[in-house]
Formats: C-alpha cells, sequence, structure tokens
C-alpha cells in the first residue's frame, strides 16, 4: 500500500497549491479520504476529507472553509486538495489518510511553507 503526496513547496500569503495524494494497493473507492497537517510544536488536525466513492461527501476545518476544496478521481485513485488565498498559518507538513474503518493507512507527507 502506498500514499504519495505531492505537490508542496514555498508559496507567497494569498498564494495557490494544489497537493495531490496517489494511492495505490488499495481499494480506493471504498475508502473515507482525508488531508491532516501538522505544524511544529502542534497535533496533527484535519484540514479536509471526503467520503468513499458512493457519496464524495466533502468536510473543512473552520480554519480553511472557503479556501481549500478537496475531490477525488476515482479513476486515477487520486484526492487533491486545492489551497487558495494561502496563509502563513497554514504552514505545516501536509499528510493524506485513507480510512475504511478496518484499516488505516497514511502518506509520508508533503512541506507547505507560506512566507513572503
Amino acid at each position: 500500500v502506498q500514499l504519495v503526496e505531492s505537490g508542496g513547496g514555498l508559496v507567497q500569503p494569498g498564494g495557490s497549491l494544489r497537493l495531490s495524494c496517489a494511492t495505490s494497493g488499495i481499494l480506493f473507492s471504498i475508502y473515507n479520504m482525508g488531508w491532516y497537517r501538522q505544524a511544529p510544536g502542534k497535533q496533527r488536525e484535519l484540514v479536509a476529507s471526503i467520503t468513499s466513492a458512493g457519496s464524495g461527501r466533502t468536510n473543512y476545518a473552520d480554519s480553511v472553509k472557503g479556501r481549500v476544496t478537496m475531490s477525488r478521481d476515482n479513476a486515477k485513485n487520486t484526492v487533491y486538495l486545492q489551497m487558495n488565498s494561502l496563509k502563513p498559518e497554514d504552514t505545516a507538513v501536509y499528510y493524506c489518510k485513507a480510512d475504511s474503518t478496518l484499516q488505516i493507512y497514511w502518506g509520508q507527507g508533503t512541506q507547505v511553507t507560506v512566507s513572503s
């Protein structure tokens, strides 16, 4: 099983990034997917989630609501996180999570740094 995040980097405040999480080795369509982040010295927190392919409902943390959109492409076994109007407080390592309630998998994370 592999979850591979990509798309992180350094961006100025107000900028945008699109993170991707490509999965392999799982039946992607049945997994609820989530994006989490962890800033230095802080606990990992949920950024956004999307339910399995049957419904595809999204949920967002209040801190990112209106600036972030999560989506899934079941044909590519990939989830995305489009982040706009980025703020310095969005700086963190962003992790992808796959959750089937019986099994949970995490990616290795991708660094997002928002700084001028």
